[in-house]
């Protein structure tokens, strides 16, 4: 999109039909899965859905300015895209998550948060709602600060090895 939407109204009467009617499908399923502690916007060019300061003072830590974002939304040149964060790097939700969208017997196209796809039916809905009502933005947050936490957490020092040479004996 050539120039930057006001709006997420703005953003989504930018789109062809057929993506706008996608996106808003599956932005249905986040706004009726999704609880008070969330609020959606744009974010970093797309809907965003993020733990406001208000719940979260301290922000994005790579940029603290910006809330923590909790899920997202957009359309990108060759496919569209859903980001749920609670999913990156969450082993148990991850696998439940992999494992309930092959059981609903769709292909998932997805990195370490962002799902690709090209259509609505590429979909899972309700695995997606699920996903969402499992990991509500508090308890996502818990799970974020804990990361940050032990990040934070400095290495354990390894004790230096004194290294003993024999001398010859003559």
């Amino acid at each position: 999109m050539p120039n930057q939407p006001a709006t997420v109204e703005d953003y989504l009467s930018a789109l062809p039909t057929d993506r706008r009617d996608a996106l808003n499908a599956v932005r249905r399923v986040i706004l009726a899965n999704i609880d008070d502690d969330c609020e959606e916007g744009l974010q970093y060019g797309m809907i965003g859905y993020y733990i406001p300061h208000w719940v979260y003072p301290a922000g994005y830590h790579c940029d603290p300015t910006q809330p923590l974002t909790y899920a997202a939304l957009g359309a990108r040149k060759n496919y569209l895209t859903l980001s749920l964060m609670p999913v990156y790097g969450h082993g148990e939700l991850a696998a439940w998550f992999r494992d309930a969208w092959a059981k609903a017997g769709k292909k998932l196209n997805m990195g370490a948060a962002c799902i690709q796809f090209k259509k609505l039916d590429d979909l899972p809905l309700e695995v997606i709602a699920e996903a969402i009502r499992r990991v509500p933005p508090r308890k996502f947050l818990a799970y974020y600060q804990s990361l940050r936490e032990a990040m934070r957490k400095p290495a354990r020092k390894k004790t230096a090895v004194k290294k003993v040479t024999k001398r010859k004996s003559s």
